[in-house]
């Protein structure tokens, strides 16, 4: 075992690199270990979307690191809404840093509030960064190991844990390997299976929404025939009604359909299934170039604490809170998790009295936690929307699709409700 350490993040994806380039940009000792080896590959596009305030963010931990990603990801120029195979919304971007503008179906001017993708906090752009960027989780993740190295820290490889003990003084941590870390303080970032999480234990709570969605990868820059608009369907009529989402990034697309259930959902991702229904949503050439397919289901759970007893461990991203993958709320919520959570040991290591230290991880843990409560929120309330169970919620979204060349903003209240719904939008004589 090393000597007494200030940091252990535990857990090499965006959050425990993103927490690791904190705790060095804030002056903290850190090791950093991870579960799998370095040469693992992780297959799939996984999470797409990195927010503005993500961008400015990781661009205050590493000056350019948010440039970087930011000029490596793709920005569409359209976004498109359509209802049964009809465009009833389209919002348009600017080729610059800034944001853009949007516009209904035949050039009508709609709502130019950016907050689509329903950030933590709806923050425009600034800092001549972008709105977004839309790129693999794989690039981000290279991104972050770049800065990390540059910041001094290199991650411990194939240490995947198997023991933590914390007490008041600190947390002592084994792994298979054989490595022991002996630290003061100990973030867990190690994903949805989280042995740290377990270890303590930590219970989540929630389940899995009814929902089940089948994404599809497909590689090169003209896939969809559209590389640079994003593609939403409301009852896309080539696949029997079902939701369908196309989104593009550096490199390719991702297909998201959204499954009746899970018996649908195995049937959709079936190979030969993905062959015959593909080609009936995108350029029939494309049905070849297939990365990767994934079937799951939406989980909506939230830990029912982010430390531990002893004020020692702080939980963030992943080993968390789960969302479904609407409005990228989970890969971007981590990332400020991580930065929250640095900051927090941050001052713990430098607090006057073990009562101080002790209320600094506690307001850590209530932040957090409570801003994951409202994005499990706001993602259930999009899962609704687009489950439309009800008959007024499928007469509202069909009213709205009708009136939306003579009421743009119906449009985008379609546009954005997929991404966490701020409410209904009432008209006199009816709700849509």
């Amino acid at each position: 075992m090393s000597h007494e350490q200030e940091l252990l993040v535990v857990g090499a994806g965006p959050a425990g690199l993103s927490a690791a380039l904190a705790a060095r940009s804030l002056g903290v000792e850190v090791t950093l270990i991870e579960a799998d080896a370095r040469d693992q590959e992780r297959p799939g596009s996984r999470a797409l979307f990195v927010h503005h305030e993500t961008l400015a963010r990781l661009e205050r931990l590493s000056p350019g690191l948010g440039e970087k990603i930011a000029g490596f990801g793709v920005r569409w120029q359209v976004a498109r809404t359509f209802y049964r195979g009809r465009e009833v919304y389209a919002r348009r971007y600017d080729t610059g840093p800034g944001s853009g503008h949007a516009t209904g179906p035949g050039g009508r001017h709609g709502s130019g509030h950016d907050g689509e993708h329903g950030s933590e906090h709806d923050t425009g752009p600034g800092g001549g960064l972008p709105p977004y960027a839309s790129l693999r989780q794989l690039d981000t993740e290279r991104f972050l190991l770049d800065a990390c190295r540059a910041a001094g820290v290199e991650p411990v490889w194939g240490a995947r844990v198997n023991a933590v003990l914390p007490d008041p003084d600190g947390v002592t941590v084994r792994a298979g390997n054989g490595g022991e870390w002996r630290a003061r303080y100990v973030i867990a970032a190690d994903g949805a299976r989280s042995a740290v999480r377990a270890a303590l234990p930590i219970e989540m709570d929630g389940g899995r929404s009814s929902d089940y969605r089948v994404a599809v990868d497909l590689s090169g820059e003209d896939a969809g025939g559209a590389p640079a608009e994003r593609h939403m369907h409301y009852r896309h009529p080539a696949l029997d009604g079902r939701n369908l989402l196309i989104v593009p990034f550096t490199g390719g697309v991702q297909v998201d359909v959204q499954c009746r259930d899970p018996a649908d959902g195995e049937a959709l991702s079936d190979p030969d299934a993905v062959r015959r229904w593909l080609p009936k949503v995108v350029a029939p050439e494309q049905a070849e170039r297939v990365l990767w397919v994934s079937r799951y289901p939406c989980l909506q759970r939230v830990a029912t604490a982010f430390t531990d007893r002893h004020r020692r461990v702080l939980l963030a991203g992943e080993a968390a809170h789960l969302f479904a993958p609407l409005g990228a709320r989970g890969m971007n919520s981590s990332i400020a998790d991580a930065e929250a959570a640095a900051t927090a040991v941050c001052l713990a290591l430098h607090a006057t009295g073990v009562a101080r230290a002790r209320g600094v991880v506690e307001d850590y843990d209530t932040v957090r936690r409570q801003a994951a409560r409202h994005n499990r929120a706001r993602v259930e309330g999009a899962l609704r929307h687009l489950r439309a169970e009800s008959a007024r919620s499928r007469l509202a979204q069909a009213g709205a699709a009708r009136l939306a060349p003579w009421l743009p903003r119906l449009g985008a209240w379609l546009d954005k409700a997929p991404y966490g719904p701020r409410g209904p939008i009432t008209l006199r004589g009816g709700l849509y």
